[in-house]
């Protein structure tokens, strides 16, 4: 005689046929151990939640779906291309300077400083997805800057004043916005593999970031330095430091030491960070401020969302390639350990960052959310810090991002290119828009690196929790 099967059993069962995945993930709480009919408050946990954000992992099939749309996108909007300026005819042969030539417009410049991070969303994406085209993307147009730079270096050498090139900003730069993230995408890629032909390109903009960007005597990378007519400039005062320039050149010192094997480079990136970390890093409050100005008494201590995604990004972006035998390697993971449990304090219950992290009177900003999605699933898989406590928060604030990409495949709530102030009106009244470029490079990594720690731990619901369930077998 078969023995009935107990009737919480015979529900569990039906659950589990008609809702598989869930069942896969999800955990009860503990069966009652009192007897006979259930209080009515007893299952009162287990109601749905109206969620504002998707409260689930993502499948990688999904997350790529939304890269896909972002990809379409920007591949449609920013031609590799050069055209004559006058009558917009395109220019076959590369080789030849053509005084008129342009890059065919589209909604992005190539050659910006956050197109360098662009490259490297779509080398990453590429590489957790395994779709060629978004690592076509990066090296057809570092081809083409390769060969532009190639044909135009000597006419922009020649004279540097009144030349013109397609790309003079990047062969003539002024600034680490006109080469420290190209650069750190170019070495990136190198490392990678790319069969893109880098040495003219890496000589400009190495050098630059490495010789000739201004610095303060401790060696910090600053802005604000002389004019070169006998005054200083204003940026926005002599000898400011932005967090944002941990990752305009940082990265790329570190990858210099990778890929010429001088260990200077990497003294030189574990220097910026301590000193940048030292001046404008809260410890209390685990978050940096934006700008700081040396010789001052007090600073401006706003807490700069986009800001602190560079100096958090740079941190993570140092670590892949410094030796763990360097004896500042340690120092740089403490601080990237310091600053992710600080971000972590602040996420929203919707999965954002706010605008001003500290101030929840500004609104909740996109390329931010999107960097530290990337840097803390990029530490969790890499074992800086743990998957049970940081995982969990960064499908969450992928979620958010990915909330903010139309199907169109354009990005809401990117806050637009921003300059240091010393009052939070600047910066909580800051616009957003679908054409500010910051947050495209950042939604490719962020949704590239969520693939890669969703493929690595499993993530699911635990008596309702959002929770970490182990590692993949």
């Amino acid at each position: 005689m078969t023995t009935p099967m107990p009737r919480r059993a015979l529900i569990g069962l039906l659950v589990a046929s008609l809702f598989p995945a869930m069942s896969a993930i999800a955990q009860d709480a503990p069966a009652a151990q009192e007897k006979g009919p259930a209080a009515a408050d007893a299952m009162l946990h287990a109601l749905d939640v109206k969620y504002p954000t998707r409260y689930q992992p993502m499948e990688a099939n999904e997350v790529k779906a939304v890269l896909d749309r972002v990809f379409a996108y920007l591949d449609r909007t920013t031609p590799a291309e050069l055209i004559h300026k006058g009558d917009n005819s395109p220019i076959t042969d590369l080789s030849k300077a053509e005084p008129d030539a342009v890059l065919k417009p589209g909604d992005f410049r190539l050659t910006s400083y956050e197109w360098g991070v662009t490259y490297l969303g779509m080398l990453a994406a590429g590489q957790a997805t395994g779709d060629q085209r978004y690592t076509d993307y990066t090296q057809k147009r570092h081809a083409l800057l390769s060969q532009l730079t190639r044909t135009y270096l000597p006419v922009v050498q020649a004279d540097r004043a009144n030349s013109h090139a397609p790309i003079k900003s990047f062969l003539n730069p002024h600034a680490l916005d006109d080469a420290g993230a190209l650069c750190h995408s170019f070495l990136k890629a190198q490392v990678g593999g790319s069969k893109v032909d880098y040495s003219q390109m890496v000589g400009i903009c190495g050098d630059f970031v490495t010789k000739h960007e201004y610095r303060l005597k401790d060696g910090i990378l600053a802005r604000g330095g002389p004019d070169g007519k006998g005054g200083r400039k204003m940026r926005p005062l002599p000898d400011t430091i932005w967090l944002d320039d941990m990752f305009m050149g940082v990265p790329t010192m570190a990858y210099l030491g990778k890929v010429t094997g001088n260990r200077k480079h990497y003294d030189d990136a574990v220097n910026q960070v301590l000193q940048f970390s030292k001046r404008m890093f809260n410890p209390k409050l685990g978050i940096y401020m934006h700008g700081y100005v040396e010789g001052m008494r007090d600073h401006p201590e706003l807490r700069w969302a986009r800001a602190n995604g560079w100096a958090v990004m740079a941190m993570v972006e140092v670590l892949e390639v410094l030796p763990k035998d360097h004896k500042g390697y340690n120092q740089v993971l403490a601080q990237l350990r310091a600053h992710i449990k600080g971000l972590a304090g602040y996420q929203t219950k919707e999965g954002f960052w706010h605008q001003l992290i500290d101030r929840n009177d500004t609104y909740q900003e996109t390329s931010a959310t999107a960097i530290y999605t990337y840097a803390i699933a990029r530490a969790v898989n890499r074992g800086y810090v743990d998957a049970q406590m940081y995982g969990p928060m960064a499908n969450l604030a992928w979620n958010a991002v990915a909330s903010k990409v139309t199907s169109a495949g354009q990005i809401e709530g990117i806050c637009v290119g921003t300059g240091m102030a010393f009052d939070p009106a600047f910066y909580a009244y800051r616009p957003t828009s679908v054409k500010a470029a910051h947050g495209y490079g950042p939604t490719l990594l962020a949704g590239a690196e969520i693939i890669e720690m969703n493929k690595k731990y499993k993530f699911g619901l635990n008596d309702s929790g959002l929770m970490f369930q182990g590692a993949r077998q």
